[in-house]
């Protein structure tokens, strides 16, 4: 059955680190990781409601100007998540340019930029084109454990690994999922509609039982409409089944500590989309640059018991050789 969440890499396995995670059935997006985005369209741009920076290196936060060139004017609110000194780094990017004129535009965008600290602490601040991105200091941003965000859908969860540098481990775990039977649905001689999207969203946000739902379809008769309450609906034609746990491990040493770290966030996870930099033959040179190499990556992959893992963030030294840091990947995580 279809998830809410769909999700695909930014860039090929060579480009800039980057995934995008979609909500199909809100119409928003999230995304991890924003260095060079020119890949995705405006219109997805604009779906974003949350963004998070695993660390502040180029390849991870240099789109920041892109986005804010096609939101600003244009959106009203975006949600941005990193580590340590975070709040600082948005400031300056902010600071960069001049706004004299921003003040003028009719949509407000406020900018939230929620810092992490190692030891769970952290702080929030906000940045508002009314204001020419002026810092307004939100006070203190206190995760609930490794919880960076949370609502009725799906959670957004994160954990520090070490890069030489803190880095940021993520998991998005979607809450449930509601299957639609089909054969139930026809039983009460109704047809699927926006109605059954109302539905969800009221079960996954758990509405009260009696709350009303309108039914609205067209089938060969004509039009038709009822009214039903959410705890008739629920148990007639919804389903719960297993929910879509998505990892996201990028720029870290293959070290005992970070497995675990990661082991806990992402223990089972669906699908692991896990840096692969460096051929293990070059395992001297990865752990000079605090990264992984392919086999690491395949046993992290195993370790945690990803059901399936997506390689990525290759170095260019191994241009046209991608299946050769798959194949890696992929032998040590299913131990061959």
């Amino acid at each position: 059955m279809r998830s809410l969440l769909a999700h695909r890499l930014v860039n090929d396995a060579f480009g800039d680190p980057g995934l995008l995670v979609s909500f199909r059935d809100e119409h928003r997006a999230l995304l991890i990781d924003i260095g060079d985005i020119s890949a995705l369209k405006p219109r997805e741009l604009l779906r974003l409601s949350h963004v998070v920076v695993t660390h502040a290196h180029m390849d991870h936060f240099s789109g920041f100007d892109s986005l804010l060139r096609v939101v600003l004017g244009r959106k009203d609110r975006l949600v941005f998540f990193g580590g340590p000194d975070f709040v600082a780094q948005v400031e300056h990017k902010l600071r960069a340019y001049a706004w004299n004129v921003v003040h003028r535009y009719e949509v407000e965008l406020v900018i939230e930029a929620c810092e992490a600290h190692v030891d769970g602490s952290g702080r929030r601040a906000r940045f508002s084109s009314r204001h020419a991105f002026e810092r307004e200091d939100l006070g203190a941003f206190t995760p609930s454990g490794d919880v960076l965000h949370d609502e009725a859908t799906f959670r957004l969860r994160a954990r520090f690994v070490d890069h030489d540098i803190p880095c940021l481990a993520c998991a998005i775990e979607e809450k449930a999922r509601l299957h639609v039977s089909a054969d139930r649905l026809a039983q009460l001689h109704v047809t699927t509609g926006p109605w059954l999207r109302e539905l969800k969203h009221a079960v996954l946000t758990g509405a009260p039982e009696d709350t009303p739902i309108r039914l609205e379809w067209r089938d060969r008769d004509g039009a038709h409409a009822m009214t039903r309450r959410v705890g008739e609906l629920r148990p007639l034609i919804l389903d719960a089944v297993p929910a879509q746990r998505i990892g996201y491990v990028t720029d870290l040493r293959f070290t005992e500590a970070n497995v675990e770290v990661l082991a806990p966030l992402l223990g089972g996870v669906d699908v692991l989309y896990i840096e692969s930099v460096f051929l293990d033959e070059d395992s001297a040179h990865a752990s000079r640059k605090n990264h992984l190499t392919a086999r690491q990556a395949g046993e992290i992959a195993r370790r945690v018991g990803a059901r399936r893992i997506v390689p990525f963030h290759h170095s260019p030294r191994y241009e046209g050789r991608a299946a050769e840091l798959e194949a890696e990947a992929i032998a040590a995580w299913r131990d061959l």
